[in-house]
């Protein structure tokens, strides 16, 4: 049973000592009058847009030095740091890009944008991430991309993945959205593609409201994503564009008031990473003892997981049959907020009816449709959807006795779940 011996009952001490109606975690966003003074700044200095003010420029500068990256572009939100990706590395009609099916939505919508065609790549159930083994498997003579997305901070396979496309081609866009500071073998993520891209919409560890960023090594693609995320206003004006206009492109920037912000939360980064880091592996300790609880195993290469989610693997033959659902339940009447993650974005039914669209038919075919349509098939995905629990960030950032209560919840529904199963 968990935490055996005199450490068990000391640990269930200080579990029960917690009030089950206080909040696990901290209160999120934290901020101070650092942030205040921040805003504060910026209203008062009339520059509120990153045209003429220097907030957006300081952070960039400082990102990219924190990430070990070349370039780094600000922009509006996560979603147009992948967007501004896509259009870098010219996806388009006719192209296909990998991804995986257990991720937010934006990851898809991005592609449908461009009119290009999602193929979808199985997921491995242990670290509920991609399973780069069925890339080749996925990959055509069409494949212009592989989005590889590291989910909930973590990251796997990065050193196949990266192989695979450098020897056919392909551009790899590192989705890190959920992942600052995160590390593969000693190198921050989304340094090691062609590009990464970076949320900091308001749940993510580094926040403000809305945001994102793309960082880059390529010279090239930079310019590419810097024009187009400015309407496709080239960043050096040259003879060769008469008005300074390069490419299409669309308004992504940030703001002046987002920009300081996130020079604000930055000073918290490090320190609250730690905080998670710390809190993760005791977390981790308690609930491997818990039968039918399965912690995301992290691979050996995730030399740093940033920790936007914890998530384990629930499975109801250790609950006398419980479902995860019952268990979630359970687990809110004991003052631990769950939740069951994504459900399969292959399956969304928004999806076929995107691809069923005349412009789809009109690009690929019904022939290439159908083909698609038998193909998409991500069955152990569907499983992982089905098994997932998830804890959130900020419940990471509370002291080391919510893991000690988190910990003896689900094991006190462990031990009472054939009389909680027999109550509903």
């Amino acid at each position: 049973m968990l935490l055996a011996g005199a450490g068990a009952a000391m640990a269930a001490r200080r579990a029960r000592a917690w009030n089950r109606e206080q909040k696990i975690g901290k209160a999120w966003p934290i901020y101070d009058r650092t942030e205040e003074e921040a805003l504060l700044g910026v209203l008062r200095s009339g520059k509120w847009g990153r045209i003429d003010g220097s907030r957006v420029a300081e952070f960039e500068r400082q990102y990219r030095e924190l990430l070990g990256a070349q370039h780094c572009v600000a922009t509006a939100n996560g979603t147009s740091a992948l967007i501004a990706a896509m259009n870098a590395i010219d996806v388009g009609p006719g192209d296909e890009v990998l991804l995986p099916p257990y991720t937010f939505v934006a990851t898809l919508n991005v592609i449908l944008l461009q009119h290009a065609l999602p193929v979808f790549v199985d997921s491995d159930r242990a670290t509920f991430q991609m399973d780069v083994k069925q890339l080749a498997a996925r990959t055509t003579p069409q494949t212009r991309a592989l989005v590889q997305v590291h989910l909930g901070g973590a990251t796997a396979g990065l050193d196949t993945s990266l192989k695979f496309c450098r020897e056919r081609g392909i551009k790899l866009v590192e989705d890190a959205c959920q992942a600052h500071l995160g590390e593969w073998r000693g190198k921050k993520v989304g340094t090691l593609g062609d590009c990464g891209t970076f949320s900091f919409q308001a749940s993510k560890n580094l926040n403000s409201g809305e945001g994102g960023a793309l960082v880059t090594n390529d010279e090239a693609l930079f310019d590419r994503a810097w024009a187009f995320h400015g309407n496709g206003r080239a960043r050096k004006i040259t003879s060769a564009t008469l008005s300074g206009w390069e490419m299409n492109g669309a308004n992504l920037r940030l703001t002046e008031f987002q920009g300081a912000l996130l020079l604000a939360q930055m000073s918290r980064l490090e320190s609250q990473s730690k905080t998670r880091e710390t809190n993760a592996a005791l977390l981790t300790k308690h609930l491997k003892q818990i039968p039918g609880v399965t912690p995301q195993v992290i691979d050996e290469g995730c030399t740093r997981n940033a920790w936007h989610l914890y998530m384990f693997r629930y499975d109801p033959a250790g609950f006398a049959g419980m479902t995860r659902a019952q268990f979630l339940k359970a687990l809110g009447a004991e003052g631990v907020s769950g939740s069951g993650g994504y459900t399969p974005l292959n399956r969304e039914p928004f999806l076929a009816r995107v691809l069923e669209s005349r412009h789809y038919k009109k690009i690929y075919g019904d022939a290439r449709l159908r083909r698609w349509r038998e193909q998409n098939q991500c069955p152990q995905n569907d499983r992982l959807c089905e098994e997932a629990v998830w804890f959130t960030q900020d419940m990471l950032l509370g002291e080391t006795r919510e893991m000690d209560f988190i910990a003896e919840a689900v094991a006190k529904i462990q031990k009472n779940a054939g009389e909680l199963v027999k109550k509903v």
